[in-house]
């Protein structure tokens, strides 16, 4: 009988955070990676811990684990009632937590309420990967007031027919809007096909507020550019960029700035300069291997927290195209105002007023 390959530690500051089954296979080899072990994303959580940090430090974080590996058929829970699955969303602190770890209680919009990890340490990070965790999902919020949000999150989708490269170029109109309202926007590739657009906020609006200002922000980048759309609905959306505003919505998270992302060749969610995000052609490229000595070299996000904006100019422009408000992400309860839940092929009077409509 094999042997058990012994337990490895990982050594981040002060503390050593033991990994168990170092050489288990996470990631499979590609064309262009070769296989990555346990081991191998413990470390790398451990070298790019700064900039994990930058992007979370005092945040809520729910964890997305695959314990079995990133491996050809397993599938990530969707949260249906008596689903099986390997690979799973973890909102509340784990069993066995060390005792180094904090966590801070959040409200969900059902109303119920929970302890989630609150990342203050890159060895906490390490904890999780030891875990099984390959993608780290923050709250737009600090510890000290997780109802004020101090993140506005603008996700760019490109939706099938369109490519990163239309995501990056739309990005740059993303980016040329709010510095006409003097907003500084922080680019980052999503670890998939997209891109992710962030501005550091004043933690003086709760959730809603918040969400309204991204609607206003992208129906006037959607009126702008005949390639966005803010289309809720698929069937709508055509070959254009989607821009998901109900990723401001409370309980809605958006991968970390440097976490891994559960596709072949364990590609990052990487921050880049502007420059960067205009010259790169393939995402893919950051990844597990590369992405450490960029950090190593500096952060492009270094100075993402030295101006904090007013989203009052983005609420005004909601306000000026008629504050109609939008649906709300299916787990959310039904909210004033907003429009019924009903793709617009199924519409019928049954389920669709004009006074709805």
């Amino acid at each position: 009988m094999a042997s058990k390959t012994p337990a490895a530690e990982v050594v981040v500051g002060e503390r050593a955070v033991r990994v168990s089954s170092p050489d288990r296979v996470v990631y499979p080899a590609t064309d262009t990676t070769p296989e990555l072990t346990k081991l191998q994303v413990a470390q790398y959580v451990a070298d790019v811990g700064d900039g994990l940090l930058r992007a979370m430090r005092d945040r809520p974080v729910a964890l997305e684990r695959w314990p079995k590996g990133v491996l050809p058929g397993i599938t990530l829970a969707t949260g249906r009632p008596g689903e099986k699955a390997d690979a799973f969303y973890q909102k509340r602190v784990p069993t066995g937590a060390p005792d180094y770890l904090e966590s801070v209680e959040i409200t969900f919009p059902s109303g119920r309420t929970a302890r989630e990890i609150c990342l203050t340490e890159a060895a906490v990070a390490v904890w999780c990967a030891q875990m099984g965790t390959i993608t780290f999902h923050p709250w737009p919020v600090r510890r000290d007031d997780v109802d004020r949000p101090d993140e506005l999150r603008i996700d760019l989708d490109p939706q099938p027919g369109t490519t990163f490269t239309d995501a990056a170029r739309v990005a740059a109109v993303a980016r040329e809007l709010l510095a006409e309202h003097g907003i500084t926007g922080w680019c980052k590739t999503s670890g998939n096909r997209g891109v992710h657009v962030y501005v550091r906020i004043e933690p003086r609006w709760e959730f809603g507020d918040v969400r309204h200002a991204a609607i206003g922000f992208a129906r006037e980048l959607e009126r702008r550019d005949e390639q966005v759309t803010t289309a809720w609905w698929k069937e709508e959306r055509g070959e254009r960029i989607f821009v998901d505003f109900n990723q401001n919505c409370r309980d809605r998270t958006i991968a970390s700035a440097y976490s891994l992302r559960p596709q072949p060749g364990a590609p990052v969610s990487t921050p880049l300069t502007w420059e960067e995000l205009a010259a790169l052609s393939d995402p893919r490229t950051l990844n597990l291997l590369t992405v450490p000595e960029r950090l190593a070299d500096g952060d492009p996000w270094e100075g993402i927290d030295d101006v904090a904006h007013s989203i009052e100019p983005l609420l005004a422009m909601f306000e000026e195209q008629g504050a109609v408000e939008m649906p709300f992400p299916p787990d959310h309860p039904k909210m004033p105002g907003e429009p019924p839940r009903v793709q617009p092929s199924r519409k019928n009077e049954a389920n669709w007023t004009d006074a709805e409509a």
